[in-house]
This record gives C-alpha cells, sequence and structure tokens, in this order.
C-alpha cells in the first residue's frame, strides 16, 4: 500500500531549487541524501509533473510524495542523550562516542532523538533531525533542526560556512605551538588551524598534548588525515595512527567542544560548548 503526503509551498522570495526547498518538508526527506534518493525514485511530484533535482520552486506549488507504508514506518532508538540547549526551532545534543550520526542502521542518533527532543510547537513542525555529522568514535555537540524551516536555514548556515565548529584533541609528539594544516583531502582543498594549549610527559608516548581545532572545511575525517600527516596523530586512532602508538580499548580522543553561529529566526548570537569528557581531564587541567 502507498501513502501519499502533501505540502504547498509559501510565496518565496526568489526562485529555490526543489532539492534545496524540500529537506525537511516530509519525514521521508529528512536529510539532504534521502531527498536526492526520493527524487532519483520519482516518489515526487510538483504539481502533477516528476520532480527532479533541476525542478525549481517558486511558491503556491504542490508537492506531492508517493512512498509505500512499508518504508513509512517510525524507527525509534532507546538511547538516553543529553540535551544542552532546546527552543521550538533547533537542539543541540551531546553525542556519545560509538553511534552514527544517521544513516541506513537503526542504532543512530537520529532514530534516538524523538524520545529526547521535544516536539516544536511551530505550523511546520516535524522529526527533529541532525544537521551535521560527527564520526562514529568522535564525541561532543551535535546540532538538531526540529521543523522544516530551521533544517533548511541550518544546512544553508553550513554551507555558507557561517558556523564556527571548535574540537579538541589528543596528540600524539612533540608539536609547534600553532599551526595551518592545508594538505588536500580526496583532491579537495581542505584547511584546518590548530593551537596546542597544554603538554604532559608520557611514558609511552613522549609527549602528549591537549590540541584546540578550528576547521575551516569539512571533508570526511579531516581532523583525524590532517593531524595524521603532519606526523601528530589523535591518539586512540586506529585508521590513522601510527600501529606501534595506537591506544586500544580507550577510543579516539576527538571531541566536538563548541559551535557559534547567529540563530536563523531569533538572530541572537549561539555560543554552545559541550565540556571536555573526564577521560581528557584525567591527562590534561580543565580549560578556561
Amino acid at each position: 500500500m502507498n501513502i501519499t503526503k502533501t505540502h504547498i509551498v509559501p510565496q518565496q522570495s526568489s526562485p529555490i531549487r526543489l532539492q534545496e526547498y524540500g529537506v525537511g518538508i516530509f519525514d521521508a526527506t529528512i536529510t539532504k541524501s534521502a531527498l536526492k534518493k526520493a527524487l532519483k525514485k520519482q516518489y515526487i511530484t510538483v504539481n502533477g509533473v516528476v520532480a527532479t533535482t533541476a525542478t525549481y520552486i517558486k511558491g503556491g506549488e504542490c508537492i506531492r510524495i508517493t512512498i509505500s507504508e512499508e518504508n513509512t514506518h517510525n524507527k525509534q532508538f532507546i538511547l538516553k542523550l543529553n540535551v544542552l540547549f532546546e527552543d521550538d526551532y533547533l537542539a543541540v545534543i551531546h553525542k556519545p562516542a560509538g553511534v552514527l550520526v544517521s544513516g541506513n542502521s537503526f542504532k543512530t542518533i537520529a532514530n534516538a532523538l524523538v524520545r529526547s527532543i521535544k516536539k516544536s510547537t511551530l505550523p511546520d513542525a516535524t522529526k527533529p533531525q541532525p544537521v551535521h555529522r560527527l564520526d562514529f568514535p568522535t564525541t561532543g555537540i551535535l546540532l538538531v533542526g526540529k521543523t522544516q524551516s530551521s533544517i533548511r536555514a541550518l544546512n544553508k548556515l553550513f554551507e555558507d560556512k557561517a558556523i564556527k565548529k571548535t574540537y579538541y584533541a589528543v596528540t600524539i609528539g612533540n608539536m609547534k605551538p600553532k599551526g595551518h594544516i592545508t594538505f588536500n583531502i580526496d583532491d579537495k582543498p581542505s584547511q584546518t588551524y590548530y593551537k596546542v594549549c597544554q603538554s604532559v610527559v608520557s611514558k609511552r608516548f613522549e609527549t602528549l598534548n591537549l590540541v584546540r581545532l578550528e576547521p575551516q572545511t569539512g571533508r570526511r575525517h579531516q581532523l583525524r588525515k590532517h593531524l595524521s600527516q603532519i606526523e601528530h596523530p589523535i591518539l586512540g586512532d586506529k585508521d590513522y595512527g601510527v600501529k606501534p602508538l595506537i591506544l586500544n580499548g580507550k577510543g579516539l580522543y576527538l571531541h566536538a567542544y563548541a559551535l557559534l553561529f547567529t540563530h536563523p529566526f531569533t538572530k541572537d548570537v549561539m555560543f554552545l560548548k559541550d565540556e571536555l569528557p573526564k577521560r581528557f581531564l584525567k591527562i590534561f587541567k580543565p580549560i578556561d
């Protein structure tokens, strides 16, 4: 049995591509990748015409999605999440290590959000959805959209590089006090600024550093690859570390610490942070 849902587009200030506007308007198109799949499979029509990635909308159009009932069941993964901030538009949570943010797996942050996030009271409220990713072993701050318009707006902020991200990592070896790493990743320009905040002597690793990281681009595994490329891998990194120096059983010492951005609806300047994990503080002093 197929289920059809309808969305009427409000008037737009300028034409916009459906593959941008359509993120979050249906539960089945809650992410960019999900929307592209739905378009590719011809599940979506605009005014009765099958839509494509080239379709533009101006306002007033009737968008319909038709999808089989077996694909519409809500999956809820029971995982209590620590909510750091929440309003009617967005939420910020702590992502624990060892959980995927989203994807085809059942055990994802995306499938756990409904139980931890309050439903928005706004007219375009939708299933809460992460608007960026953190690696499976990475801990830290994760931004979530709660309405169709906020999901689109937050995605646009990330595309425009209007959200500043700060990470902390524990690295191995004697590092320069600060630096700018510009190694390409997958043949694409990639930039990371780093600053060594603290260093301690280690019997096994000689030196361990608490490093503040500010990625200027968002390539996959960027921070892990960049630090490995300058020969100061992150402690616990089994993929990019040096084999004799790999720390087993303690996880990856990489933490998404803070987000800085202007709230797309209230226009408040938001500086939100997720304090360093206890395992970092067993090695280093608390940061200011």
